[in-house]
């Protein structure tokens, strides 16, 4: 389905919507318990009590889901750090604040995490909606963070160079390539970029 096709279409009604957060909880305890290969879309279908063709007709594939499922991690993540703001005297070390909370949210749940990443990480062009409203989620919870409404090219220059840098801390986490430590290293580094991003006269 194209990005004009999905804004095409008529908003979910309460039943249809509640519908797709059980197939979303279904697809997220099969991934927390078994991981990327526990995901099959006749076990989430009959966990989340749908026929098979109504799961395809709401993610026409195991990758759609799964991004999916990461979105409304994101977008439940997103909730809670606006409940609880992150600490930190200036904005690089509040947003690697909220990065390291968002990592240790993702370590207690490992096998669901490695299936989200796969997943983003095998997702083609079809998927390409589903994976711009994860980039955009994790951009809003970085902004978020750093308290901006307006930021510059150059800072959201640096925000995508510090979701790339999360993202791939993730994979080298999940393949046993990093330590938690060099995770934390890692992104209180990048988010360095943010000083050298802000304007004088905004610091």
């Amino acid at each position: 389905m194209t990005a004009e096709a999905k804004q095409a279409s008529p908003p979910l009604t309460e039943r249809q919507e509640a519908r797709r957060r059980r197939i979303l909880h279904a697809s997220a305890q099969l991934a927390s318990r078994g991981g990327f290969e526990a995901v099959q879309m006749r076990e989430v279908a009959e966990a989340a009590g749908v026929a098979l063709g109504t799961l395809y007709r709401y993610f026409p594939s195991k990758i759609h889901l799964l991004v999916a499922t990461m979105q409304d991690q994101l977008q439940h993540m997103h909730g809670t750090l606006r409940k609880r703001p992150p600490a930190g005297d200036d904005a690089a070390q509040r947003v690697a604040d909220t990065l390291m909370r968002a990592f240790r949210a993702l370590q207690r749940e490992p096998h669901l995490a490695d299936a989200m990443v796969r997943a983003l990480t095998f997702a083609d062009r079809s998927v390409s909606p589903e994976v711009d409203t994860v980039s955009r989620l994790t951009t809003a919870i970085i902004l978020d963070s750093m308290g901006l409404e307006h930021p510059t090219p150059e800072q959201l220059s640096a925000v995508r160079v510090i979701e790339h840098t999360w993202h791939s801390a993730l994979i080298t986490w999940l393949s046993g390539r990093a330590s938690i430590a060099q995770v934390k290293i890692d992104i209180e580094t990048v988010c360095r970029l943010i000083d050298v991003t802000t304007p004088p006269e905004a610091s």
